[in-house]
């Protein structure tokens, strides 16, 4: 088992990429830290896993990402008890479709407090421990609109822009300290925030099917699949990978 005897502290595990991302760490036997905002979905996660055939057990402890006291709380408190070894800030939103002069401020302020903030949180809460350790990494969640401005898209795309970018930064300055810090960056995957984008448009079936034709694999992705990225990047296999954006997009980028 990969992570036999880790800790792993995932954001927004209540659901979708990042509840798949704590059960997958489980079954490589580590200890995960379940967070999310929504004191209902994260403690279904919890117990799921401990309830259920996994090597590794979990605990859950609300967290609001964009609450940095909270957040530098909820690690050290995690240090305190149970150590830390990584961190996956997954936690994230998306927004309406809308052009950048129609786009409310109220939202911009949302997204990117949720997508930005929330993951420069994240790393500043942990940073000090794992470097004072001089082991562990942290694993961010971008998105192609990582490396492709999106139409209608700005909000979202500026801010996944930013999370490579920091994590490029991250890497950088922490490698030196033994820390690692990489990106996943998913295409639409099958969970609730992506079948909010296809809710908004006009005629839903028709654009997830426009959609699936750009993918050389013909679907969307997995959280599942996703989850098994995270968790490569986490593990002693990816030990000479940092700065990295990983692209888990079923051929989208070769389009």
């Amino acid at each position: 088992m990969r992570h036999e005897g880790r800790t792993v502290f995932v954001t927004g595990a209540g659901q979708g990429i990042g509840e798949s991302a704590a059960k997958r760490f489980a079954e490589e036997g580590a200890f995960v830290v379940v967070t999310d905002v929504n004191s209902e979905t994260g403690p279904g996660t919890v117990a799921d896993i401990n309830d259920g055939d996994y090597a590794g057990e979990a605990e859950f402890t609300e967290l609001d990402v964009t609450d940095s006291e909270a957040f530098h709380a909820a690690v050290d408190a995690t240090v305190e008890e149970y150590g830390l070894d990584t961190v996956v800030n997954n936690a994230g939103v998306g927004h309406p479709p809308a052009d950048i002069e129609d786009t409310d401020q109220s939202v911009f302020d949302f997204v990117f407090d949720v997508n930005v903030r929330g993951v420069w949180n994240g790393c500043h809460a942990a940073l000090p421990h794992l470097k004072e350790q001089g082991s562990g990494n942290i694993v961010n969640i971008g998105s192609l609109a990582s490396f492709y401005g999106l139409p209608k898209q700005g909000v979202y795309s500026l801010t996944k822009g930013a999370v490579m970018n920091f994590t490029r930064a991250v890497a950088a300055e922490a490698g030196r300290s033994g820390v690692r810090c990489n990106a996943v960056c998913p295409a639409f995957t099958d969970t609730e925030l992506g079948q909010q984008f296809f809710a908004s448009r006009e005629d839903p079936e028709k654009a997830r099917e426009i959609m699936l034709k750009r993918y050389p694999l013909g679907r969307l992705g997995k959280p599942e699949e996703i989850a098994d990225a995270i968790e490569f990047l986490a593990s002693d296999r990816a030990s000479y990978i940092t700065g990295e954006g990983l692209r888990v997009d079923g051929g989208f980028s070769t389009s």
